[in-house]
Parts: C-alpha cells; sequence; structure tokens
C-alpha cells in the first residue's frame, strides 16, 4: 500500500507495518475480527462519543452557527451544550472556535450565537482577539441578513465587565444584525443565567420553523455516575494542613491535602479546585451591627429564606466591592458622594481596591432593612486554587496552595473570604465543600516534549502537578523551571521537592528570581532574558511555554519579556516577533494560567 493513496498518516502507517511484519495466519485471523467490530462500532456510533457539533438533524434542519471564544474552557462547555440541545429541535448547529473561524463567512450566516469571556479588563480571550478587531474594525461586512445572540462571562469584580461580549454585540447591532435577544451578561456565577438564555435563545429559533418535525433525535447517553460540581459539590476531609513559609517571611503560605475517597472525581494537572468560601465571622457581626439589624432575622434570598446572618456566612459577597454593588448602593440610597465615585475612572479604581461592602456603609450610611442590604449584593462565587498535585500521583487525594489574604485598611484589619477560610478556620479531620474546575487550556502533553514553567508566588502550584504527573509516567524529558518570590530563605515554596526532582532527572534546569533578596529587584522576567538564548532555542525547537501568576503585573511583563527575546534572538521585526507570539498561542505552545 503507497503512502499516496492510503487513508492513514504516516506515522499510522509505519506503525502498521511494523506490527504486521512477520506477523502469523492466526494472528491475522485474530486482528481481521478485531478491525471488523472496530468498523461497526464506528459506523454504529456509540452514543457517549457522539460529539455534540456533530449531532445529526433532519433534512430541512435550521442552520446555526455557534462561535465561542474562551480562556478556560467554559465558553466552549456552554456552546458544546447547546449545540447538542438545538439539534434536539432540529437545528443543525456548527460549532467554532473564534480563532478556527473565517471571517469573510460572516456575511453569509442566518444564525449565529456568540459565547465569549472577557479576559482582564476588557480584554478578549487570546482566541478571540482576530474575530473581535475583525467585528470591531472598519471592515466588518453589512450583516442584514443576520440574526444574532451574545451570551458575554465575566466577572464583577472587573471594572469592565462582560466587556468584550458588550462590544461584539454593539458591533453585530451595528452591521446590521437583528437581536434573537437582548445581550445576557454572567458573572462568575454563569450557570443559570447561561441555560436560561440557552433556552430562550432555540425557542426564539424555532418560530423561524414552526412545522418543523418533533421526531426524537439520537443524543449523547448520560452517565450514570454521581457528578460533583458547583452547584453538587463534594465534601473533602481536610487530611493535612502546613504552612510553606518560613517565620521571617511577609506571606503566608499553607500546602493542603484533601481526600476525595469515595467520590469518584477526577482531574489532571492544569486543572484548578473550586472551593465552596465562607465569609470572615467578624465581618459579618460587624455589617449586622452597623445595620442594626437582628442577625437571626430570617429573610427571603436568591436559595429561599434563611437566617440573615446565615446568607451573609455563606451565600453573598461582602469581602469585595464591584462597581455594580457601588451602582446600585447609589441607586438606592440617592447619595451624591456614592455617585461622584461612579463619575470618575479613577476614584472608582481607587475606592474598588482594598475596600470592602462595610466601608459603604460606614462611610455614605443610610438605613437598610437586611432584605435591602442584601438585595444590593452578588452570591458568593467559589475561588479557584490551581491544583498542586497529579492524581497519577497521589490518588484519591487533591492538594492547593493557599496564599492566605490579610491586611489592614483605614484602620481595620481585612481578610480573604476563602485564603482565612482554609488557612485559619479548618483543621484536620474538617470537611470543605469543593468541585473540579477543568482547565483544558493549560494542559501537559503526553508525551516528553520539552516544557518551560514560569511562575511567581503560588503560580508554581500547577507545575508541583507537572512534575508529579511526569515522575509517575516515567517521563524525563527536558523541563525548565523558572521560580520567582521575595526571599530565598522564608519563599522558595516546595523547595526539596524541586532539589528531588533535579536529582533524579524530571526536571532538568531551575532559574530562580528571589526580588527582595538584592539590592536592586529580580524578578522572573529579568531571569528570562539573562538565558535568552538558550530559551529560544528551546521554544524554536518545540518546547511548550506555561506561565502562572499574576495577571496585572508579572505575566504582562514576563509577555513582554519573551517578545523581546523571540525579536531578539529570532532576528525578527516587531511585527513578525508578534506574529511568531500569536502562532505560539494558536498551537497551544504559550499557555497562560493567570488571576
Amino acid at each position: 500500500m503507497s503512502i499516496k493513496f492510503s487513508p492513514l498518516t504516516e506515522v499510522q502507517l509505519k506503525a502498521l507495518q511494523q506490527l504486521t511484519a512477520g506477523i502469523q495466519q492466526e494472528q491475522i485471523t485474530w486482528l481481521n475480527g478485531y478491525f471488523q467490530g472496530l468498523a461497526g462500532s464506528v459506523a454504529t456510533g456509540s452514543a457517549t462519543e457522539v460529539r455534540p457539533e456533530e449531532q445529526p438533524a433532519e433534512a430541512g434542519a435550521l442552520p446555526l452557527t455557534i462561535l465561542y471564544g474562551t480562556h478556560t474552557g467554559r465558553s466552549e462547555a456552554l456552546a458544546k451544550a447547546l449545540s447538542q440541545k438545538a439539534a434536539e429541535r432540529n437545528i443543525k448547529s456548527v460549532i467554532k472556535p473564534m480563532d478556527d473561524y473565517k471571517t469573510k463567512q460572516l456575511k453569509d450566516e442566518k444564525n449565529l450565537l456568540v459565547i465569549v469571556s472577557t479576559h482582564g479588563e476588557g480584554e478578549p480571550p487570546e482566541m478571540a482577539e482576530d474575530f473581535y478587531f475583525f467585528l470591531t474594525g472598519k471592515r466588518v461586512p453589512k450583516l442584514d441578513g443576520l440574526n444574532y445572540s451574545v451570551l458575554a462571562l465575566g466577572d464583577k469584580s472587573y471594572k469592565l465587565f462582560c466587556q468584550t461580549g458588550v462590544d461584539m454585540d454593539l458591533s453585530l447591532s451595528k452591521a446590521g444584525a437583528k437581536p434573537l435577544l437582548p445581550i445576557v451578561k454572567c458573572d462568575v456565577d454563569y450557570e443559570d443565567d447561561a441555560e436560561k438564555w440557552g433556552e430562550a435563545v432555540l425557542a426564539e429559533l424555532a418560530k423561524q420553523q414552526p412545522n418543523a418535525s418533533s421526531a426524537p433525535v439520537r443524543t449523547a447517553a448520560k452517565s450514570e455516575v454521581a457528578s460533583y460540581s458547583k452547584k453538587n459539590p463534594f465534601a473533602a476531609t481536610v487530611l493535612d494542613k502546613v504552612q510553606i513559609t518560613g517565620r521571617d517571611s511577609d506571606k503566608e503560605v499553607y500546602h493542603l491535602e484533601l481526600s476525595l475517597e469515595g467520590s469518584g472525581i477526577t482531574y489532571e494537572p492544569g486543572d484548578a479546585l473550586g472551593v465552596i468560601a465562607q465569609n470572615p465571622p467578624q465581618l459579618v457581626d460587624d455589617i449586622i451591627a452597623t445595620l442594626g439589624v437582628i442577625d437571626q432575622e430570617v429573610v427571603e434570598t436568591r436559595i429561599g429564606k434563611l437566617p440573615f446572618n446565615e446568607a451573609l456566612k455563606h451565600h453573598y459577597e461582602v469581602t469585595l466591592l464591584t462597581r455594580d454593588v457601588i451602582e446600585k448602593y447609589a441607586e438606592k440610597t440617592g447619595i451624591e458622594a456614592v455617585k461622584a465615585i461612579l463619575e470618575d475612572d479613577k476614584k472608582l479604581d481607587d475606592y474598588l481596591y482594598g475596600h470592602d461592602v462595610l466601608d459603604l456603609l460606614h462611610e455614605f450610611p443610610f438605613k437598610l432593612t437586611a432584605t435591602e442590604f442584601l438585595e444590593l449584593l452578588r452570591p458568593l462565587p467559589p475561588r479557584l486554587y490551581s491544583i498542586s498535585s497529579s492524581q497519577e500521583a497521589v490518588e484519591d487525594e487533591v492538594h492547593i496552595t493557599v496564599s492566605r489574604v490579610r491586611y489592614e485598611n483605614k484602620g481595620r484589619k481585612r481578610y480573604g473570604a476563602c485564603s482565612t477560610f482554609l488557612a485559619d478556620r479548618l483543621q484536620i479531620d474538617d470537611e470543605v465543600l469543593i468541585y473540579i474546575d477543568k482547565n483544558p487550556n493549560f494542559r501537559l502533553p503526553q508525551n516528553g516534549t520539552p516544557i518551560i514553567m514560569v511562575g511567581a508566588g503560588t503560580g508554581i502550584a500547577p507545575y508541583r502537578a507537572f512534575l508529579q504527573q511526569r515522575e509517575s509516567a516515567e517521563l524525563k524529558g527536558k523541563s525548565w523551571l523558572f521560580f520567582g518570590e521575595r526571599h530565598f530563605a522564608s519563599d522558595f515554596l516546595y523547595q526539596l521537592e524541586w532539589q528531588k526532582y533535579l536529582q533524579k532527572g524530571f526536571l532538568e534546569k531551575i532559574d530562580l528570581a528571589f526580588s527582595r533578596d538584592q539590592k536592586e529587584k529580580v524578578y522572573v522576567q529579568h531571569k528570562l532574558l539573562e538565558q535568552q538564548k538558550e530559551l529560544f532555542d528551546w521554544i524554536n525547537n518545540g518546547a511548550i511555554f506555561y506561565l502562572c501568576g499574576d495577571m496585572k503585573y508579572m505575566a504582562r511583563d514576563v509577555q513582554a519579556a519573551l517578545l523581546e527575546i523571540i525579536q531578539t534572538q529570532g532576528g525578527m521585526t516587531e511585527e513578525q516577533a508578534k506574529a511568531y507570539f500569536k502562532k505560539l498561542k494558536k498551537e497551544k505552545r504559550f499557555m497562560a494560567d493567570v488571576y
């Protein structure tokens, strides 16, 4: 069989030739039966393996394109679930990630659904950048024949909430497209709003085919295994908790080990652990005292009737302020000084930073009932922590690395909702509610592909999982860790483990940046620049570059350094370097997990 006429790839064909070299008749007979069975299962199709974008639809099915732009994979998951529901209604959908969509097709679309997150302060996720700039630019065509709707995912703790989706919605409307439904903007607690939007938009689309057949369509079979999620978390027992920063450190970082025994929960290196948080008891008490309400007063909440103190402790965000809360407070109270904060971006930024809901009540007092106060607040979202273990190594356990948030502002001590719950109030043998938050865009390759891991502070967590995984698989491929913190003596997280991996050959190189151990501050981006020739050689020869840490400063500076290295070592212009970097992202050879 020649490669030219074979449907197999060259690698598959070589593997087949090796398999059949010197094969005996008995083995041929067995393989023949095996491949016939395999062919039958492919032709028939297993219900559990039907991909949502390939769901069958009847002849004359309504066409629909679903585009998603995501950083963590949530938009992709929503798009696939929606496509499956569409197929059940005889709506033939095509799913496309925004970085794989040919923009020239846009003018020919009839029905378009956009599911997109906002990354950081109003920025599109990397995979959505090209589509975003096309749609919001001058080259977008007239779209008079297009029906559309936008589902925007975001986080109200950021000032430019859901800005990417808002911009796309506005651009589609300006181009003449007709909205099936107004844009829906979702906070971090997005599931219910997304489901309602999906049902409503499919109902609107169904109006275009009033005589559509109601014949059932084959759908993917549902798993019988219990599925733990944000809405149905697992009660994990604390097996161990230890502070891993030294006595002289100005940070408190804890390593926690939790039991998954009996849960059936699985995870992969790169995933995050969702932890159901609890607000600091002192803050809850202070809010109740300031409002002058009865702590046990039963109030109507978003999940039913609860005592007010329980609602505040478990179900509403009070440690962080968002623009949305300030807007609601200004509207409710009519206080001009609160409105003035909203009218000045700098004042708003300053007020959002380091303040909590109690500050509003103290600085701009107004008589509110318990119910009125709750109406101002958003639900208390779970906190996500990068998982610092490989299940291959620790089996029915999951490990996380937690930096305790504690500071003082305006004479009052402030505490992080989840970090202080985990660090201060959770003890060994206690239970904590958790679930796995999948992150398909921060994955370790299955083979020994070279990896470059860059992290600062608790951003080192996923790399511990990566090397545990490689040790379990006996993969000693090239690996290089860049880690930054303040002091070597007190802040070198998991120091003994990295030394062990170096000795055993699972970690080939390590470069450290301890910013406060010398007069001039040294950060991980400086270490990258020092090693730029070898670093570029690794990247140019196929290495995957990982980045984990603070989004606002560290991640920005590391990416700027990487662009400089590509330009200098690659002998490229600035534009060529940007194109090279963009190609790395598209090929998933640059992956970021930033917060």
